[in-house]
């Protein structure tokens, strides 16, 4: 439960909360922002264009399996007052060293891949590929203006905090919702329903296929670390309220940016689906030329006067996207590290698990960042690769994330009242146990003896 340690103020020395839809809502906005970004923008539409309305039922199992993860990270923050972090010390040592491993063998590759992502939409909407061209080359403009992205994002942030985060994703969402709702009913009329396949094809049970499906559940609607994200963010919004969380209110606002996430998803197949699926067209590889692709997605169906409004939405999400990564992966960081240092908890590991130390907060960011760009400058050779090794990663550690979660949010350290329903534990239980037989399936093709 939450102590008089971890410094919130009563509710009773606070001005009245602020009214209205958008005020009201924070961690599961955040969760929402950085989850629409790669794996829906490219690999939804990827999907859709690929394999048609087929991929619709692989989306939907692929969020159905991991709300439960998803769900515990703010539901263990709010009915302990600690953070997922926190939780997975409880649980051992050994589980907290093997989340600091995880998160080192993956936020490089992560930033990198949604950074570049983001830069290739900035060249796009922005038209600096003649800019770029004449002063560092085509072949560099990717990995520079990924630089500038992420130095604005940690200024940003260093700066700002949880306040200026939470107010820039609760401008930019609302836009890209409009736009791809509007983009999707205008994009109906295109797809032959009578001819659409609901359920998965040979097509996508071939290796090829099924290493697609594997990157795209990996990140679908996002990798299961943001679970640790989601604790650390709603912690860090109840210290700047200075109330506690309320769990309900929690569970339902997490509730709420989940279905619209997978909503989201769910359009992006189709907008895929219905303008290039059975046309022969694929997807160019490099960042930029994507970005323009996604962006002719919603030119072709709103039409040319929507090419601005569209790419400027395109770019605020990704944006969105680099920002909360930017900032969750240092705030990991400092949480985990706050641990080590205070193996036994207790007030002084509880007080900078939630925010996290702001000098180590701030100091991260030069490593993120400085690792992101190692790989975008030397590592990268194929973008589409680069999108699908960091999804795989996801997928494979994914049973793992899940079953830690489950063990946190069921543990002694949340009183029996405020733990999950009955049905949600079943839900979970049964999640982990598809996503190990789906990850031992993957591992099984990718090395086995006729791999």
């Amino acid at each position: 439960m939450i102590t008089p340690k971890q410094t919130f103020q009563t509710t009773d020395t606070l001005a009245p909360p602020r009214r209205g839809f958008l005020a009201a809502l924070g961690p599961g906005l955040l969760f929402a922002g950085a989850a629409v970004g790669v794996s829906h923008l490219v690999q939804s539409t990827r999907a859709g264009a690929a394999f048609g309305l087929s991929m619709l039922a692989v989306v939907i199992l692929a969020n159905a399996m991991k709300f439960p993860a998803f769900r515990f990270g703010p539901h263990y923050a709010a009915a302990t007052g600690e953070s997922l972090v926190e939780g997975y010390r409880r649980q051992g040592r050994w589980v907290l060293v093997a989340f600091a491993l995880l998160t080192l063998a993956t936020m490089f590759t992560v930033t990198a891949v949604v950074t570049v992502t983001t830069a290739g939409v900035t060249i796009a909407v922005l038209g600096l590929g003649a800019l770029l061209e004449a002063t560092v080359g085509t072949a560099n403009g990717p990995a520079a203006v990924s630089a500038l992205l992420l130095t604005l994002s940690a200024v940003l942030l260093a700066v700002g905090g949880y306040v200026w985060l939470d107010r820039f994703i609760k401008v930019v969402m609302p836009i890209l919702v409009v736009a791809t709702i509007a983009a999707t009913v205008l994009t109906l009329g295109r797809i032959e329903w009578g001819q659409a396949q609901w359920l998965p094809t040979t097509a996508m049970l071939d290796t090829a296929g099924l290493l697609f499906m594997v990157a795209l559940i990996g990140w679908m609607p996002s990798a299961v670390d943001i679970s640790v994200w989601s604790s650390l963010w709603t912690l860090a919004r109840a210290r700047h309220q200075g109330r506690r969380p309320d769990l309900p209110s929690v569970l339902r606002e997490f509730d709420a940016g989940y279905l619209g996430t997978t909503l989201l998803a769910l359009m992006f197949v189709l907008l895929g689906t219905g303008l290039m699926f059975g046309q022969g067209l694929s997807f160019a590889d490099g960042a930029a030329p994507f970005a323009a692709q996604v962006v002719d997605l919603y030119a072709v169906s709103l039409g040319e006067w929507s090419r601005p409004v569209i790419g400027g939405a395109a770019l605020l999400v990704m944006l969105s996207t680099t920002v909360t990564v930017v900032d969750a992966f240092p705030r990991v960081v400092a949480a985990v590290i706050a641990q080590f240092r205070n193996p036994r908890g207790g007030a002084a590991a509880a007080a900078v698990s939630g925010e996290g130390d702001r000098r180590i907060y701030r100091w991260s960011f030069l490593l993120l960042c400085g690792g992101a760009l190692v790989i975008l400058v030397w590592g990268m050779r194929s973008f589409t690769a680069l999108v699908d090794l960091a999804t795989t990663l996801s997928f494979v550690t994914a049973p793992v994330l899940s079953f830690i979660n489950h063990r946190a949010v069921f543990g002694p350290a949340v009183p029996p009242p405020l733990r999950p329903s009955r049905a949600m534990g079943v839900w979970s239980g049964v999640s982990i146990a598809l996503q190990g037989a789906f990850a031992l399936l993957f591992l099984w093709i990718r090395f086995g003896p006729g791999a």
